[in-house]
């Protein structure tokens, strides 16, 4: 990581060097998790190192992505690149004529109400799995993977945000409240893979695709376009690129063979996204839908194509189970510990 980041800060440094002084990065971040066999530990390290480390280095190369220009700091500049941060940029108008959605911020409060919520849902789908319908199940599924992925990814960059004083662009925006597939992905469900897979496949292809249909250039950041500039084949590259992803990093998870279930999950999403904005550009939003409606229509095909091709394979691995006990371990864990510091302060 020294080398790489010193070489950056050469102007007469080629690229070509810049791209194999990766190599040996790369192997070292794809073997590290392979050593973890907890779910807990061994699938945020699979995220952070297999894959979106790999994805910001590949951008730095190309001098584009959170990394570039370089931090002027080593231990800012590895943050940045094996934890899900995204410094925030301020924009000075919205982007192509798109809104840009109002985010929030966390307070201790809704954090609390978060983690509750969470050690809610893991007793309920831990101890009451059989009695619950399979829709249910996988709407309850989801939220264990929402919360648990939003709560893991604030505590993975608390201590660099402390230390640094970090503005940090959010890792979710109230994903249930998405009213289309355009406003999940590109807009609410895991914005630093979003912002990452922009640059890295979305613009490039947006870039050769148009240059080859039209003989010009554009580029606009991924399904966060107006309809009419979102052309089919970027959205799509950009699903399957991400469906490897997910059959890389659940490969890290459950350590058996990919079944093909994510990359068809996420080109399936891919496809029906591409063709909700060919609709909407037909329609030119002649014909509005109400919030609520699009909105449990959103949720239901995202409930509906998850149980169908996202979680079986993780259930049938028993990677599901597995984490399922951690959970239960870690709050018994937290139990004890609580409990033994009632009673010191009790007897003392």
């Amino acid at each position: 990581m020294l080398l790489l980041l010193c070489s950056s800060k050469n102007p007469n440094k080629e690229h070509d060097e810049a791209h194999l002084s990766l190599l040996p990065i790369f192997y070292l971040l794809v073997m590290l998790p392979l050593n973890l066999h907890s779910i807990h530990l061994g699938a945020p390290s699979a995220f952070f190192l297999g894959s979106l480390a790999i994805f910001k280095l590949l951008l730095f190369s190309f001098d584009s992505g959170p990394l570039s220009p370089p931090p002027a700091r080593l231990f800012q500049f590895i943050s940045i690149a094996l934890l899900p941060i995204n410094i925030k940029q301020l924009l000075k108008k919205p982007c192509n004529g798109y809104t840009i959605t109002k985010v929030v911020r966390n307070k201790y409060v809704l954090w609390a109400v978060k983690a509750l919520l969470l050690g809610v849902v893991v007793h309920v789908r831990k101890d009451y799995r059989h009695d619950l319908h399979p829709y249910i199940l996988t709407a309850l599924s989801l939220s264990h993977l929402y919360l648990g992925l939003e709560i893991g990814f604030a505590l993975s960059v608390a201590l660099p945000q402390a230390m640094f004083g970090f503005e940090l662009e959010p890792h979710f925006n109230e994903p249930y409240f998405s009213t289309s597939l355009q406003d999940f992905w590109g807009r609410r469900w895991n914005l630093v893979v979003s912002n990452t897979l922009r640059p890295l496949v979305y613009h490039p292809v947006r870039r050769i695709s148009t240059t080859t249909s039209k003989g010009g250039t554009t580029s606009g950041p991924i399904v966060a376009a107006k309809p009419a500039g979102a052309p089919v084949l970027p959205v799509i590259s950009a699903f399957t690129v991400s469906g490897l992803m997910h059959e890389f990093f659940f490969y890290y998870v459950t350590r058996v063979h990919p079944t093909g279930e994510m990359m068809c999950f996420f080109v399936l999403q891919g496809v029906c996204l591409a063709f909700e904005l060919q609709v909407k550009k037909a329609l030119a939003h002649k014909v509005r839908l109400h919030p609520l409606v699009s909105g449990l229509l959103t949720l239901v095909f995202l409930v509906v194509t998850t149980d169908w091709l996202f979680f079986p394979h993780i259930i049938r691995s028993g990677a599901d189970a597995k984490s399922l006990e951690e959970c239960a371990s870690m709050v018994d864990f937290v139990k004890a510990i609580v409990s033994y510091r009632i009673n010191f302060v009790q007897k003392s």
